[in-house]
């Protein structure tokens, strides 16, 4: 079987499967919805329509394998999207941005729960999340976020004295940071994998290996694959960075950035002596955030978004493989961790984000019918969010009038970046201003004025609405 270069994860989890069958599309069938893509957008969607009307005919079509793409080689980072309010609350409002922080808030809980009812091992630990400052220009980072979370009776945030974040991060290299009791971390391949056997098991037809060729967006709605076709009442796109070719009226409203990883070798006794057996994700604050989790079975994880961006927003080869800055990963490893030097890093590997101009995911139909729904820009935190989009789509495409499709979520993009090449040769500029600013505050040296500037320009797409310093 060709699974290309995949995620650790990813290949764990097949070896698990039992009796793993492929069913590649090659007739011409009908159906009420029609969902493409495999992964948690699409899988949630798709179990959700049916929990809410069995009776509906549901096909789901995947490209490669359910779990291929991002679903199955993300950090496996379980956060809400709490740490985004303010910027959200800043764009569709506070009631929104509300439902939003509880809804990944619960996500947690609910995604727990359907695992355990459905004997999914996804290793999940709900160990919480650790944010932490590695620089005295980071101290206190998270005081307005505080503050207005605290306004709306959400927050779950506590700011924590030196001495404790070290004891719970076991590195000596924050000096500051917050912690929340909502959150962790699970196996994201196993997790997808579970959601393809579970929407199967209950009537739902799924097709991979089938990549789709065309569709039309008229009254009566065609998707052509390869070798068959579908026609359909309704379709919904849950293809993420993939979205673009399907739907160029939104190429302009993301930038596809890399998000690269790297995994040791089991180290469970090294781990152990550290003090690091938990699921607690621990981030720092920088606005290219390193993050880094262990896993059950003794190997540690660290990855960092905003290193390769692609023009024009094309999903390109090196986003298939191993990462390009793996040297660089482990020197970061290091500077956490430096009693873990002889620690072999087996796998490094890379995939494709998708970062909105507000830094939070957005729905929509399309502007010519309907009838063909859409999700898109997850921005590098999707594992809870996504479980909300399925919630969200599965209203949009059942007609709901809910609390989520009148919701300013489901207005479509509501920012735009500029055409390219501007797009590209902006986010290079942005992009090498903020690592300069970076470097510069790690030293414990005030950046330029001119790297401060532009970096507040990427402030959005971070995974934190930061204290601007």
């Amino acid at each position: 079987m060709d699974l290309h270069y995949q995620s650790p994860w990813f290949v764990e989890a097949l070896e698990k499967e039992e009796n793993l069958k492929i069913n590649e599309l090659n007739l011409n069938l009908n159906c009420d919805v029609c969902i493409i893509g495999g992964g948690y957008t699409g899988l949630w969607t798709a179990i959700k329509i049916k929990e809410k009307k069995p009776q509906l005919n549901i096909i789901l079509i995947e490209k490669d394998l359910c779990g291929s793409g991002a679903s199955g080689r993300n950090g496996g980072c379980m956060i809400p999207q709490s740490t985004k309010f303010q910027g959200i609350r800043d764009v569709v409002g506070i009631d929104d941005a509300k439902k939003m922080v509880q809804s990944t808030e619960a996500a947690v809980k609910h995604i727990k729960d359907f695992c355990s009812a459905n004997k999914i091992n996804a290793e999940i630990r709900d160990d919480g999340i650790l944010y932490g400052a590695t620089n005295t220009f980071h101290q206190g980072a998270f005081e307005n976020l505080i503050r207005d979370l605290n306004q709306h009776n959400i927050n779950s945030w506590e700011r924590l004295s030196k001495e404790k974040v070290q004891d719970l991060t076991k590195s000596k290299k924050f000096i500051d940071g917050y912690f929340s009791p909502i959150g962790g971390s699970l196996q994201p391949a196993v997790l997808v994998r579970g959601l393809k056997k579970i929407a199967e098991n209950i009537g739902i037809k799924i097709f991979e290996k089938s990549t789709v060729i065309s569709y039309n967006y008229k009254k009566d709605i065609h998707v052509k694959t390869k070798n068959g076709s579908v026609s359909c009442e309704k379709l919904v796109f849950a293809i993420n960075a993939w979205t673009p070719n399907f739907l160029p009226f939104l190429s302009r409203s993301v930038v596809l950035v890399s998000s690269d990883m790297i995994i040791s070798e089991p180290i469970k006794h090294q781990l152990q002596n550290l003090g690091l057996n938990n699921g607690l994700v621990i981030l720092d604050t920088n606005l290219f955030t390193h993050y880094s989790r262990t896993t059950p079975d003794g190997k540690i994880i660290l990855g960092k978004g905003g290193n390769t961006f692609s023009f024009r927003n094309k999903v390109i080869n090196s986003f298939d493989g191993p990462s390009t800055i793996e040297k660089f990963l482990k020197k970061s490893l290091l500077s956490f961790y430096p009693s873990l030097k002889d620690a072999k890093i087996t796998t490094s590997w890379n995939g494709p984000s998708e970062r909105t101009k507000t830094g939070f995911p957005f729905f929509g139909y399309h502007p010519k019918n309907k009838n063909i729904s859409y999700a898109f820009g997850y921005s590098g935190n999707g594992v809870l969010t996504c479980h909300v989009g399925g919630e969200i789509l599965s209203g949009m495409t059942l007609n709901e009038n809910n609390k989520w499709t009148d919701s300013n979520f489901c207005k479509g993009p509501l920012k735009n970046f500029p055409p390219e090449p501007f797009r590209w040769l902006g986010a290079m500029i942005i992009r090498n201003a903020v690592r300069r600013k970076e470097n510069a505050q790690e030293k414990e040296i005030n950046p330029k004025w001119i790297d401060k500037q532009f970096a507040k320009l990427a402030v959005s797409i971070g995974r934190v609405d930061l204290k601007k310093k």
